[in-house]
């Protein structure tokens, strides 16, 4: 690691049969994980190597796990661990976070130095509040506000920006073809993907996330914002999401893969004949099966992109 910079030891303890599950996740944030897994220091112990082991492992449960990711400071640690939270809660996952290398009071404002605006699409630019002041528009492009606080979705992670280039993409097509346009963020986290698309024309947004403080925190983003067409609610994925006639036009899930593959077979009824299904939060490597998933459910990809080992689609119904 680069020692010009500091770098935040995310830890997710976990039941050991867990492990993969958690490794799958945090593998999202970065690719460079350290794993403790005991389980299988029995196998060993009466082999050749056995009297090598140290006494620490050796004294470890068998039954515990620990994965760990680094992140620098300049990425936002706090948004890396809000988004590992998230996901494991909805896998159903036991787990304990702790991190080290950075004092806890300044655990969630460390990175803010870092928060620079950040262009998404053809005209959508994510300003950070503390940055506005100092920040001079050029002619076209429209201005998402953001203090995400302790949710995840500045716009600086490679799966929001994939996402919101597509939010701005269908969104403004399908205000352009039909007149209105209605959106459905599942995940909402800071609230920035639903905002974005009432920034360039959508009429109505209806935001959910399952964690109540990141739902706070897209409210607030979104009176920051001036966007009182954008509803924020708890709903543990598409259960206490309201339905409106039609269907939505746009409905973007910026989960993980396995969030995704599970909302298949449900989302085709909240989404419009004609709508569009984006989803990011997917590692390359797991994209194929992703996409069969939609598939066998029915969806066609329409549109897709990459970027730094990640992958977002747009799909239609086929």
């Amino acid at each position: 690691m680069d020692d010009n910079k500091s770098w935040v030891q995310i830890k997710v303890k976990c039941d050991a049969k867990d492990i993969d599950t958690v490794s799958s996740v945090m593998g999202m944030v970065d690719n460079g994980l350290m794993i403790e897994d005991y389980s299988d220091v029995d196998l060993v112990l009466d082999g050749v190597y056995g009297d090598l082991i140290d006494e620490s492992i050796l004294n470890a449960d068998r039954n515990a796990a620990a994965v760990s990711v680094f992140i620098s400071e300049m990425k936002s640690p706090a948004e890396s661990e809000l988004y590992i939270k998230n996901r494991l809660e909805q896998l159903g996952v036991k787990f304990e976070i702790v991190h080290e290398g950075i004092r806890e009071e300044d655990w969630a404002d460390s990175w803010k130095q870092y928060y620079k605006p950040i262009k998404t699409g053809d005209r959508l630019v994510i300003v950070p509040v503390w940055e506005w002041e100092d920040y001079t528009p050029e002619e076209g492009e429209v201005i998402v506000l953001m203090d995400p606080g302790m949710a995840f979705g500045t716009g600086t992670h490679e799966t929001t920006r994939l996402c919101a280039g597509f939010v701005e993409k269908y969104t403004t097509e399908y205000k352009a073809e039909k007149g209105t346009c209605t959106v459905l963020d599942v995940g909402c986290g800071s609230g920035i993907l639903a905002i974005a698309a009432s920034k360039v024309g959508a009429d109505s947004c209806f935001a959910c996330d399952i964690d109540p403080v990141a739902v706070r925190v897209a409210v607030e983003n979104t009176e920051l914002n001036e966007t009182p067409n954008v509803k924020c609610a708890v709903s543990d994925l598409l259960r206490q999401v309201e339905k409106v006639d039609g269907g939505y036009n746009v409905v973007v899930a910026n989960i993980v893969a396995d969030i995704i593959i599970r909302l298949a077979p449900d989302v085709g009824a909240y989404l419009a004949d004609d709508g569009v299904f984006i989803v990011s939060g997917i590692i390359e490597e797991r994209a194929n099966e992703v996409t069969d998933a939609l598939t066998a459910n029915g969806y066609k990809v329409v549109d897709d992109r990459r970027e730094n080992g990640w992958y977002a689609a747009a799909v239609k119904k086929a």
